[in-house]
Parts: structure tokens; sequence; C-alpha cells
């Protein structure tokens, strides 16, 4: 009979790896993004997942569905995902709000997900056609205010967080705008170019045009003004006292075992912290909003108790 050393038996004792005791991932998984593909979300994210294809050696496919003011990957999660880890989603503001919006109901924000990180936010910002005229903002408050709802401004969707910051604004200057949504960001840009609408208040897709000189950023809603295009005062340096960037995170459906979570979230942190996704956030100025499973998961039950409040106050419904 063969015996086995000393070192030999102490490691055949030892706990097996969290990977191994899991058996996890052992097939690609699903992640779903609720809106339009393209921009920088779809680039952050497939930048963090390519170092997760490589760290875990399965392939993390994208799957958009764009629709439903943003909710479609959450609907799917809700009343379709296995809790295995093998379909995620990407979490945003709009999700929390949602249940508040109708008297339907639809799930509820913290229980029925797993947080597993948050990873960024949304640089939103305000832009005109150059040849609009508007040197400014307040000239376009003036424009505003010399016709009374006629001016329109898009967003990505109705009770989205710009939609809600937007109509905030309204009413403290005591002013009225038509809300145009649109499924996402590039659509209300596109019909802005077109000349269909006044006023874009969405995410950078902008940008493009903005550098090149057809749109003119009238505000940004950063903590700080952007390195890039410094003369664009941010919210708070026209006195709103507002930093709307509405942080968004990675999550899958209720009830996921927390060796899973972990496992994940090992992993897309160092997709997160990775060289080539660090220069997209630079490249962009994006905000970063990294949290933790735990962290997540206490922001969520803050900021749920912020949107029941806002619902009520802006008296939104979409029912």
């Amino acid at each position: 009979m063969r015996r086995r050393t000393l070192p030999a038996l102490a490691a055949a004792l030892l706990p097996l790896p969290a990977l191994g005791q899991a058996g996890f991932p052992n097939r690609p998984i699903r992640f779903l993004i609720p809106w339009p593909p393209g921009g920088v979300l779809d680039a952050l994210h497939r930048s963090m997942f390519e170092v997760v294809n490589r760290d875990l050696g399965q392939p993390v496919v994208i799957e958009n569905r764009p629709g439903a003011r943003g909710t479609q990957a959450a609907i799917f999660l809700v009343q379709q995902a296995k809790p295995d880890g093998y379909t995620l989603a990407h979490q945003h503001l709009s999700v929390l709000r949602h249940p508040f919006l109708t008297r339907q109901p639809t799930w509820d924000p913290v229980a029925d997900f797993t947080y597993i990180m948050q990873v960024s936010g949304f640089l939103f910002g305000t832009a005109v056609r150059a040849d609009r005229g508007w040197a400014d903002w307040p000239a376009m408050l003036t424009a505003a205010r010399a016709a009374p709802g006629q001016l329109t401004f898009s967003t990505s969707g109705i009770a989205t967080t710009n939609h809600l910051a937007m109509e905030e604004i309204c009413e403290r200057e005591g002013v009225q705008m038509t809300h145009i949504p649109f499924r996402g960001a590039q659509e209300g840009v596109t019909a802005l170019l077109g000349k269909q609408i006044d006023i874009v208040a969405d995410s950078q897709s902008w940008r493009p045009n903005v550098e090149n000189g057809e749109l003119r950023l009238l505000s940004v809603w950063t903590r700080e003004r952007l390195k890039s295009i410094p003369d664009a005062p941010t919210l708070r340096d026209l006195g709103y006292d507002m930093v709307v960037t509405s942080p968004y995170g990675i999550v899958g459906p209720k009830g996921m075992d927390p060796e899973i979570v972990e496992i994940l979230h090992r992993s897309m942190k160092k997709g997160y912290e990775d060289p080539t996704t660090q220069a997209i956030f630079d490249r962009w100025e994006n905000p970063r909003e990294y949290l933790g499973p735990a962290d997540y998961l206490a922001f969520v039950k803050d900021r749920v108790a912020y949107e029941k409040r806002m619902v009520a106050k802006l008296g939104l419904s979409i029912d």
C-alpha cells in the first residue's frame, strides 16, 4: 500500500477554492442591458467583461433590451431568470423608482434583486443646437419663460432620473417645457440635430456633436466641470445645488448564492480596475462610483426611500 506524505495529506484536507466549491461558471453568462447598443455604457461593460472572460474562463454575452422606460432587463430578472448567476443585468435608478409610478404591483426594488456591484454613473448634460441663438443657460430660460410649454426637451424615457431632474429645475424656475421621451439618448440627439426638439437633457451622446461644433453644451450635471469642456457650468455653478449622475451597477435575480455573488464581484472588480476600463472612464469623464455588494445594497435602500418621496412630490404616474 502506498503511503501518502504529510504534505500531500494536508493538501488533500484543505478546502477547495471558491470557484471549485461552487462549480461556477461552467457556461456563458448572459448580461442584459436595457438600452440600445453603443455609447459609453456599452464600452465600459464590454471592457470589464473582457477581463471577466479571461478570469472566469467563460464569456459574458451582452444582450441589449431597450424599451419600457429601461425596465426590460429588470422584468426579465423578476419574471424569468433563475438565481444561478448565469443571467445578470445592468441596474439603474429607474428600476428602483418604477414601483412607485404604477398602481399595478411590479417588484420590490430591494428584495427582488441580488446586488453585486455598483460601477459608475451617467454624465448628464443639457445641449442645444449651436445655431439656436442661446449663448448660455439663462438665455434658454428666458426663451422658455417667453413661450410657456413651447420649448421641448428630450430624455431617454418618462420618469427617468434626467426627466425628474429637468422637471425639478423647471419647477424651481417657474417655467414650463414639454418633455419628449425617447428610447435612448442618441435618439434625442438625432431629433435635436433634425430640429424636431429644442433641447436634449440626457447622457453624453451629445459629446461628439458638441466637440465638432454642431451642438452647444449649456450645463453639465456632475460635481465638477468637465476638463474637456470647461466652459460648460455645472448645475451647482448655476445655483441649483444638484449633482445628478444616476449611479448604476450589476445585479442578478433575488436569491443568488452569496458565494457566487462574491465570485462575480471579485472578477468584475478586476475588470473595473483594469487600465483599459479606467482609460474609458478618463476619456468620457464618467464618475467612478464603485461599491461592493453590501455597500451597493445599503445605497439602494436609502435611494428607494428618496425615489418614493420624489415621485409623490412631483405627482408622477405612468398608469
